[in-house]
């Protein structure tokens, strides 16, 4: 996989938002691939600041989810539906009938899970998929000793992601929910290019497990060694565990500029 280091989270939502730019101006309709937490933030913000500026065109993107709560009542404000029409849809004036996503209130779970692959599928597939990590290697809900071929499917989470979500419910690990519906780790491999960013000391580990360690299920975001075309953006505490950084700054160094990630 090809792994940049910048400077700083700002920086990484920078050289993010370009590739996505790039690949809107390619195919003005692809299926991009979102998620939630703090670190896409500032993707999004500056998409939505190339956009105001004529440098890239959402007009025709299209949306997927990567994954949400169950159980959430429909319009709960940390249902990732939600959080994802306040960060990405209303800001980047991408409307409701462009938006993908799973349900997580279905009476049927697991029918609501093949229901979405369906859809992604009929989609055509999703083009550029971003995604964070957390403290112990997951991406989307995919927890360790997730199959490395699993699909969309009801999970339950860890104590440890549910602690690490608590400040979005208050700081109360007790109001998160148990469950959730996500991706696969078969599912998310399926995307065309992969786009991993990492901010903040606290993924360090995680980082450097994605990147050096082996592939495992119990880091589950090693998965991406499997991909043709997997991109790690760490910003430098994120990237102080990596043992191959001086290498990984040099190639990036080389990569003419027109390649983009």
């Amino acid at each position: 996989m090809e792994v940049v280091i910048v400077e700083d989270a700002a920086a990484g939502g920078a050289l993010v938002a370009e590739a996505v730019a790039r690949l809107l101006a390619r195919r003005p309709d692809a299926l991009i691939g979102v998620a939630t937490g703090s670190t896409p933030i500032p993707v999004y913000a500056a998409l939505g600041a190339m956009a105001r500026r004529g440098q890239a065109d959402l007009s025709r993107a299209r949306i997927a989810q990567l994954d949400e709560y169950a159980g959430l009542p429909p319009g709960h404000p940390e249902s990732y539906r939600s959080v994802l029409a306040r960060q990405v849809l209303e800001p980047l004036g991408i409307p409701a009938d462009s938006f993908l996503g799973p349900d997580g209130n279905a009476d049927d779970p697991v029918a609501a899970c093949a229901a979405y692959e369906r859809a992604l599928a009929a989609a055509g597939g999703v083009d550029l998929q971003l995604l964070g990590i957390g403290t112990d290697g997951h991406i989307g809900f995919n927890e360790p000793c997730s199959s490395l071929s699993s699909r969309t499917r009801l999970k339950t989470l860890t104590e440890r992601t549910r602690a690490d979500n608590a400040r979005f419910f208050g700081g109360d690990p007790g109001r998160v929910p148990r469950h959730v519906l996500t991706q696969g780790i078969g599912t998310i491999l399926e995307a065309r290019h992969l786009v991993l960013l990492a901010t903040g000391e606290a993924k360090a580990e995680a980082v450097a497990a994605t990147v050096e360690g082996p592939l495992t299920a119990r880091c589950p975001s090693s998965a991406l060694q499997l991909h043709p075309h997997a991109t790690v953006v760490a910003d430098e505490a994120a990237a102080s565990r990596l043992e191959l950084a001086a290498y990984f700054r040099s190639t990036f160094a080389a990569k003419p500029h027109w390649q983009g990630i």
